[in-house]
């Protein structure tokens, strides 16, 4: 039955180690040296009282949920069976191997823990106590027990992380001892072995000291937003990079200075009836269009709506008709809700922009603009 324990904890230690080596990779793979106090709480079948001890562990963080150590101790108990009329001491120098399982990582770590290893065990006869019978043999020689054993031990504990290199760890385990000695009898000048298997309760309280700087989690720039160059994108087509475009999002059709910023617009297709300042269809449904591109452009400077006229009847009569005109334009954008202020102003047949001996040029120079004053 013992052997079957043995092997099915040994089986449990070596899967537990094989997924350590699975687990996700931790950053913190340092060594550390953890030494420790421990009390004993003996088992009720050593007729012996609690006792006290110490040791050192070695250890490695192997990964986020796991760490391994070698651990030595020495522990001490005393005792006095029944009939047996002197103290017994016992030394218990052992050492083992510690798998720990950390639920996390953090400032706070909790972890289960599972061990296995061997022990001496060294009981001797102490000092005669009183009272004893008339006819006790005080010059009896008082035999000491030595043997070894194997330790199994499973618990439960925590760190607690006061800096990068000092810890502080407790842990409560379970200890199962193969091969326990203790009094066992009611002879004087006897010490004997139980073959059964013995249990003690140990809580170990002390601190971790890891070797070398903890390492820190590399802090990885976000791969830079690509950025388009502005200086090589004209969103609105107007002739200036969005770099330098003071103006955004002009209308098409603007002409603009270096800034974006709109200089004036040609109001192509802005036909009257003939001899008229009343507007076409035509050039209703391009001015809705226009009095839309203005509503929405954010700049709303003073516009000064200029009629033009070619030079077909007298100046005086052209001066007249253009202002009539750029009236009309002006009226009709503003009845659509433009908001910027609107000066009408004709010019007559001042400015021709083509030749007026040809009926190709004389209808460019019939033109009404929009042009920007600034203000």
């Amino acid at each position: 039955m013992l052997k079957k324990q043995v092997l099915a904890m040994a089986l449990t230690g070596f899967a537990a180690f094989t997924g350590a080596q699975a687990a996700d990779e931790f950053l913190d793979d340092r060594f550390y040296a953890a030494p420790f106090g421990t009390f004993v709480g003996t088992a009720g079948n050593r007729n012996a009282s609690d006792g006290w001890g110490g040791g050192l562990a070695i250890g490695k963080i192997i990964n986020e949920y796991f760490n391994v150590e070698v651990k030595g101790y020495w522990q001490n108990y005393q005792g006095r069976a029944p009939g047996y009329y002197g103290r017994t001491n016992a030394d218990l120098i052992g050492g083992t191997i510690d798998l720990q399982y950390f639920f996390f990582r953090d400032t706070f770590s909790p972890y289960v823990v599972a061990a296995i290893g061997g022990q001496s065990n060294s009981v001797r006869a102490g000092d005669i106590l009183t009272p004893v019978p008339a006819n006790f043999n005080r010059s009896i020689h008082y035999p000491s027990i030595s043997n070894s054993s194997f330790v199994f031990e499973t618990g439960v504990g925590a760190t607690y992380e006061l800096a990068d290199n000092f810890l502080l760890r407790a842990d409560v385990r379970y200890r199962l001892d193969t091969a326990p000695t203790s009094v066992s009898n009611n002879l004087p000048g006897n010490l004997s072995t139980h073959n059964s298997v013995l249990n003690d309760l140990l809580v170990n309280v002390g601190f971790v000291i890891p070797f070398g700087d903890k390492p820190q989690p590399a802090h990885v720039a976000p791969p830079p937003v690509a950025q388009s160059d502005c200086a090589t994108r004209d969103s609105d087509h107007d002739g200036v990079n969005d770099c330098d475009d003071k103006c955004p999002n002009t209308a098409k059709g603007i002409k603009v200075d270096e800034f974006g910023c709109p200089i004036r617009i040609e109001l192509k297709g802005v036909n009257f009836k003939y001899d008229s300042a009343e507007l076409t269809d035509s050039a209703k449904a391009i001015l809705n269009k226009v009095s839309v591109d203005l509503g929405a452009y954010p700049v709303k400077k003073n516009i000064e709506v200029r009629g033009h006229a070619s030079s077909e009847g007298t100046n005086e009569y052209n001066l007249r008709l253009s202002q009539r005109r750029s009236q009309s334009v002006a009226d009709y954008l503003k009845s659509k809700g433009v908001a910027n202020k609107l000066i009408a102003k004709g010019y007559g047949e001042e400015y021709p922009i083509a030749d007026n001996n040809t009926e190709a040029g004389r209808e460019k120079n019939r033109r009404v603009e929009l042009v920007w004053t600034g203000e």
